[in-house]
């Protein structure tokens, strides 16, 4: 049996902490049994961002008379969108896969894990037979896949995850999205701008539920407006005949909805549950995700957990910042992990960015805050833009003027929200005035984010 120094289960995030530790002159193992790269780069934000660049080409497009042009589009190719994307992350993760290989340390293994001792892995593949390895240190890092929810019949029924919407080559007419969280939304809003007519059945009575209120509630009213959307209700049962029919229950009544296509987005479950963690005793939560501490030690001496396994925040960002961290604690220079500020962003239309608490969340915490709003058409380049809906709302801490929330609803919103990270990052009791002292290019669409520092009433 080989024993490696680390042993990194998992080729998403995972593998830069990898290569790295090699680099520091560790001897590591690699197990992976997909393509190189995990969620991010073969079936999440990097094909999903590619495709949805060309929805915004279309709604440009769909626009332009707004400007003073007129303009149509001749022909949708989704084989060509779709293939754009897969045909470069598939060469990039055969190209990971292939420079690994080439080299001596990090040694890779193609397959899956599972623990069958502390430190002692076993790797199964269907081409060759079992083989087990020991780690003085293991990082798990095994993301997460599509949770599929218990409906009655979905199990006879063809249908989509996000992995699947991602790779279609024929644009579907009409199409059921169950689901109205992140995931749902962006292939949406794809899927709905090339044309198909898309109808989303979410639980909640808004749309992304977990952004502020501000944004679900105008998200989802001008949602309503441009598809159908079903909120309040649940999924049933579903069935095939010549289309997809959904039943859904919506108060106490019943009603039945077709499509040619079903998408399935109703959240993820963590890649935990292959792995055998009873075996060896790591604890996970009664979701499956694995608990780890501040130092994302899991509560067995020697084995980390990062990523959507963990289950902390569920962004590749957040799993690049854990790895770094787990890196530098396994070369025993322990630290506590710092996430602040994390944002993220959902690349709809309108798009939307946000860091930090919600206001119904300091409304919760009872905390006293105060807000600073302010409108992108009130701003020359909102204006320059025919911006009617997008704005900017700081939640601010009445007390100690520290910037406790932002949240951006409009074009480039996960760009302006920067200047306010940067601005949290380089002095969080002085960020507010950062934002109101810096000098803001004139007309630049930033300075709806500084009209909004100045709008906060302290």
């Amino acid at each position: 049996m080989k024993t490696f120094d680390l042993i990194v289960i998992g080729a998403g995030s995972g593998l830069d902490l990898a290569v790295e530790a090699a680099e520091r002159g560790l001897k590591v193992a690699i197990v992976e049994k997909g393509p190189m790269g995990g969620t991010c780069l073969n079936r999440g934000c990097i094909p999903s961002k590619m495709v949805i660049h060309s929805a915004e080409i279309t709604e440009v497009i769909k626009n332009s008379k707004v400007f003073g042009i007129s303009s149509k589009i001749e022909k949708i190719n989704l084989k060509k969108i779709t293939n754009r994307a897969n045909n470069l992350v598939d060469k990039d993760a055969k190209s990971i896969e292939k420079a690994i290989n080439k080299g001596i340390n990090p040694t890779l293994f193609k397959g899956s894990a599972k623990f069958i001792d502390k430190l002692v892995i076993e790797i199964n593949n269907e081409n060759n037979k079992p083989q087990k390895i020991k780690g003085k240190k293991i990082v798990i890092s095994t993301g997460a896949r599509p949770f599929i929810p218990p409906i009655e019949g979905l199990n006879k029924v063809p249908y989509m995850t996000s992995t699947e919407a991602l790779r279609q080559t024929k644009l579907p007419k009409s199409m059921i999205i169950i689901g109205g969280g992140y995931i749902g939304v962006e292939l949406g809003h794809f899927y709905a701008s090339l044309g198909t007519k898309i109808t989303i059945v979410q639980r909640n009575k808004l749309l992304i539920p977990r952004e502020d209120r501000d944004v679900s509630n105008l998200f989802t009213k001008l949602w309503k407006k441009k598809y159908k959307i079903i909120t309040n209700a649940d999924a049933q049962k579903v069935e095939k005949n010549k289309k997809i029919i959904l039943t859904i229950k919506k108060g106490n009544k019943l009603q039945k909805i077709s499509a040619d296509k079903l998408l399935i987005s109703t959240g993820v479950r963590p890649n935990s549950d292959f792995l055998q963690l009873e075996k060896v005793g790591i604890k996970t939560n009664n979701e499956g995700f694995i608990k780890v501490n501040k130092f994302l030690e899991t509560n067995i001496k020697n084995i980390w957990a990062l990523g959507d396994v963990a289950g902390i925040y569920m962004f590749k960002h957040s799993a690049n910042l854990e790895a770094k961290y787990v890196l530098k604690n396994i070369l025993k220079r322990k630290r506590k992990i710092n996430y602040h500020p994390m944002p993220h962003a959902i690349f709809t239309t309108p798009q939307i960015a946000g860091v930090g608490i919600t206001e119904q969340e300091a409304k919760r915490k009872n905390i006293n805050y105060v807000i600073g709003k302010y409108n992108y058409k009130n701003t020359g380049m909102g204006a320059a833009l025919a911006e009617e809906n997008g704005f900017v709302k700081l939640i601010v801490s009445e007390r100690t003027k520290e910037i406790l929330g932002c949240h951006i609803m409009g074009p480039h919103s996960s760009i302006l929200l920067h200047q306010v990270l940067i601005a949290i990052k380089a002095d969080k009791k002085r960020a507010l005035n950062l934002l109101r002292n810096t000098v803001h290019i004139h007309p630049a669409l930033n300075e709806v984010v500084q009209r909004a520092a100045f709008n906060v009433p302290i």
